[in-house]
């Protein structure tokens, strides 16, 4: 599946763009920020992933800019069809923050997942120290529910996780 946007090409990762999620996922500040990123990123790491999303209950994504192919980071969800549901994750490599490309890749993906795969709900947390995440969230169109207090140990730290979701019936109404 490709999905496309005003800026953007989401396609599904292939094993050559493994040096290009290890060395953009790699960032320190990237790692810092997100729950299955390792800091320093190991080597094969990236294949390893690739390879193992295609088994599981995985969507994934490549976001791309759309004028010159550069890869700008990952999206992608968490599949629960029993309960008609996904978690939905990204990370933006650093020298691309702050251009609205997770925004635009975050809204693509939602109405991938209500309009194609037919979910009732999608949801993502992000940590409460990352208040970016959580204004990206709601730009894509999900509402802050709640706060899990001390719910994520990351390198030692204890962190309170914010959050969010979508529901089909609230866009549907909108």
């Amino acid at each position: 599946m490709i999905l496309t946007t005003e800026r953007l090409v989401l396609r599904p990762p292939e094993l050559a763009d493994a040096p290009a999620i290890q060395e953009l996922a790699g960032a320190r500040e990237v790692a810092l920020n997100t729950l299955n990123i390792p800091h320093p990123y190991p080597d094969g790491a990236a294949e390893g992933w690739i390879n193992k999303q295609r088994t599981e209950n995985e969507v994934n994504f490549v976001i791309t800019l759309r004028d010159t192919g550069e890869m700008v980071g990952i999206i992608g969800l968490i599949v629960n069809r029993e309960h008609a549901r996904a978690e939905i994750g990204y990370w933006i490599a650093v020298p691309q923050w702050n251009r609205g490309y997770a925004t635009e890749a975050g809204r693509a993906v939602l109405r991938y997942a209500f309009d194609e795969l037919k979910l009732n709900r999608v949801f993502a947390e992000h940590f409460a120290r990352n208040a970016v995440s959580g204004r990206v969230m709601e730009k894509m169109g999900m509402r802050h529910e709640g706060t899990l207090r001390r719910h994520i140990i990351k390198w030692g730290e204890v962190i309170d996780v914010e959050l969010y979701g979508a529901v089909r019936e609230e866009r549907d109404a909108s």
